[in-house]
């Protein structure tokens, strides 16, 4: 397992869930070697490694979803949907800021 550390050096609780993930880490995640990177390059790598974390995050509740719709629970499943819809959105913002960041000099 990565250690990973948020902008101020933290341990996040990263895989304290129960549950394994199928994302990328990004280049520099905080792993102990951005020492040589600059406050930009780990800030990029840390948001690009939180948007993917939040894509598989919205994957496993799009699936969740299904196995509710499956075994009859189509409200619960509905619900869960929208909940998706509104995460996905706030990836799009993510994602954007992300943009943003990589091009700004």
């Amino acid at each position: 397992m990565h250690i990973i550390k948020d902008e101020n050096g933290n341990i996040l609780p990263h895989g304290s869930h129960g549950h394994a993930h199928e994302h990328e880490h990004a280049e520099c995640n905080g792993c102990g070697g951005c020492g040589e990177k600059s406050p930009k390059e780990q800030l990029t790598a840390l948001l690009g490694y939180m948007l993917s974390h939040n894509e598989s995050h919205a994957k496993e509740l799009d699936d969740m979803a299904a196995k509710l719709q499956q075994a009859g629970m189509a409200d619960a499943a509905e619900q869960i949907r929208k909940g998706v819809a509104e995460f996905q959105k706030g990836n799009m913002y993510l994602s954007l800021a992300l943009s943003m960041v990589k091009e700004q000099q």
